[in-house]
């Protein structure tokens, strides 16, 4: 970190003497005033719920900047590593901060495609779940039971473990996802081929079958590959923090991700384009395409209880970056499977055309986010509603890692541990139970 020539003074009206905090400045963007000797001069915590205002680490990985719609993965724009590389060679640069050589994409590739494999225990373990349990609750439990099988990487202090465990995690999350959504329709798991790239064979793992050769439809396979590069990192997230949370305990690198799965499974975080399609096929049931405008009238009515999902975003208070390759990408996929006529798709492009020519939407900067575009590509290619998340999980498990890795690294890394304003009972005395 930069110390900054500027430093902020905190004055009080009680006539407390003032404190002056230092302030350090980022590479780029907002600088932060330092606080953590705050409550030693003067007694006092901030007060900050969801952290809105409060940076909990210093970070080299992803940097956002909402109002300009702008998105970095290591200094490098979304819109060039979407269209320039694939997901693997992000998942290099997020781990190590440069993009690969040919010599080195080959050599990440091959450690990647060669731990894809799982223990077949996974299979047993899998059993004790319901066949109609969610996705995401399977997910959890095998990422988390990961640590079982693997003792030789759960040392987070140990960076070689770290590393192992990271081509683990990358490896064989698309055929843990995979394999849930088999075990959920009663079909027979597909093993990984080492021939296929990673996005082609998380769709043969997911749509193939033993009976008859799988043939990848490369329109598909470079869209997965897109989902999963514009997903593999945003920052310090719901998710993403909690990871570095949980990792700041020390506990090993497999908890550490399955708290982000459970975290992430969340409706407000990526829940979000499943909650979409939801919306989606509502409209769908209740009148279809001839209903929309009568929907969006209801939106605008904040009386109505009515919300359009897929549009605007918290962070990006401009047009989201990933969402205009999204949008692409799903143009692409529903004209290469004919798609483009479909009810549930059709009603979604008056959605999406609606939103961007109404002043009520176009004022609020109401634009189609990523969650958007991206739901209906999933389910235009197969996959389930209830998947939408676990794929999601899967990109961004290599951000998580990244993230976690960059904090035990980190000399300044400390247990996570905030405080609170208490707001409770003062002590009192316990009656006997006659007196009460």
């Amino acid at each position: 970190m930069k110390l900054s020539d500027n430093k902020a003074t905190l004055s009080f009206s009680n006539g407390k003497p003032a404190v002056e905090l230092p302030v350090y400045e980022g590479s780029v963007g907002p600088d932060v005033i330092d606080i953590r000797k705050l409550y030693g001069q003067t007694g006092m915590f901030t007060y900050d719920p969801g952290f809105l205002s409060t940076a909990s680490c210093q970070s080299a990985i992803t940097y956002i900047d909402g109002d300009k719609g702008e998105l970095l993965y290591r200094g490098y724009p979304i819109e060039q590593l979407a269209v320039n590389t694939d997901y693997l060679e992000t998942c290099y640069l997020l781990l190590n901060g440069e993009l690969p050589n040919a010599a080195q994409k080959a050599d990440f590739d091959q450690r990647v495609t060669r731990h894809t494999m799982v223990n077949e225990q996974m299979q047993f373990f899998l059993r004790g779940f319901r066949r109609d349990a969610h996705p995401m609750a399977i997910l959890t439990g095998l990422v988390g039971g990961m640590s079982a099988f693997y003792h030789d990487s759960t040392d987070i202090n140990n960076p070689e473990h770290r590393n192992i465990a990271a081509i683990r995690l990358i490896a064989k999350m698309p055929t843990l996802v995979a394999m849930a959504y088999k075990y959920g329709i009663g079909a027979p798991y597909m093993y990984p081929q080492n021939d296929l790239s990673y996005a082609g064979n998380f769709l043969r793992m997911m749509f193939g079958n033993p009976c008859e050769e799988y043939v990848v439809n490369p329109v598909l396979e470079r869209a997965m590959d897109r989902i999963f590069t514009l997903h593999a990192d945003h920052e310090q997230n719901a998710s993403t923090s909690t990871v570095r949370l949980c990792g700041s305990s020390g506990t090993n690198p497999f908890a550490a991700i399955a708290a982000g799965v459970a975290c992430l499974w969340g409706p407000a975080h990526g829940g979000a384009n499943e909650a979409c399609l939801n919306m989606l096929e509502h409209i769908q049931a209740n009148g279809g395409i001839e209903k929309v405008g009568e929907f969006m009238e209801q939106v605008k009515d904040k009386n109505s209880g009515v919300k359009l999902m897929g549009f605007g975003h918290r962070v990006y208070k401009n047009y989201d970056p990933r969402a205009k390759l999204m949008q692409e990408t799903c143009n692409e996929v529903l004209a290469e499977l004919g798609l483009e006529n479909d009810p549930l798709f059709a009603l979604a492009k008056k959605l999406e055309k609606i939103a961007l020519e109404d002043d009520y939407f176009v004022q609020r900067k109401l634009y189609p986010n990523v969650d958007f575009y991206s739901g209906i590509v999933q389910r235009a290619i197969g996959i389930p509603v209830n998947l939408f998340t676990g794929i999601f999980a899967l990109a961004r498990t290599v951000g998580w890692i990244a993230q976690l890795n960059e904090m035990i690294s980190d000399p300044e890394y400390k247990i996570g541990r905030p405080r609170q304003l208490f707001v409770g009972n003062t002590p009192r005395d316990v009656k006997p139970i006659a007196e009460r």
